[in-house]
């Protein structure tokens, strides 16, 4: 069984939203050699990271940047598992109300520091999450999970 971690945080509502697409895409039932866990942000530490095979990481956009929530996971869990981590394959999702640009920047820097490896663009929805967008995450999860359970990463 491969373990797929995804983390979120959301203040809005809007990347629960996108969050619960990507999961119902990883726990496609086609896909079944995957274990899905799923957490806000605060409740993720150190060992979720080492139980890890592959990452998802959720963040709303907040002042072009990472939101708060999701930059305290990554400050609570850096040190604990540095040295200890494989390099983890990861996608991240953004909800955004300007660009996502920010955000995805941010990430892009602190993710060799684990050592996280991007292996799909960043998903950025613009605004309130339309039908599409919710289409495109769950596509995001099924994806990452049906790479995960195929050695593809």
């Amino acid at each position: 069984m491969k373990h797929l971690l995804i983390v979120y945080h959301s203040q809005t509502g809007n990347t629960e939203a996108l969050s619960r697409a990507i999961v119902d895409g990883a726990r496609d039932p086609e896909i079944s050699n995957v274990d899905v866990r799923y957490l806000r942000a605060a409740d993720a530490g150190p060992d979720d990271l080492l139980w890890a095979e592959a990452l998802l990481l959720g963040s709303p956009e907040n002042f072009g940047y990472l939101s708060g929530g999701m930059k305290d996971f990554l400050d609570r869990t850096f040190y604990p598992v540095e040295g200890k981590l494989q390099p983890l394959p990861y996608a991240l999702f953004i909800s955004a109300g300007n660009d996502g640009t920010g955000a995805v920047r941010a990430l892009r820097r602190i993710a060799p520091g684990y050592p996280l490896v991007e292996v799909q663009e960043p998903l950025i929805v613009v605004g309130e999450p339309t039908p599409q967008a919710l289409a495109d995450c769950r596509e995001l999860g099924m994806t990452m999970a049906a790479g995960l359970e195929v050695g593809a990463f």
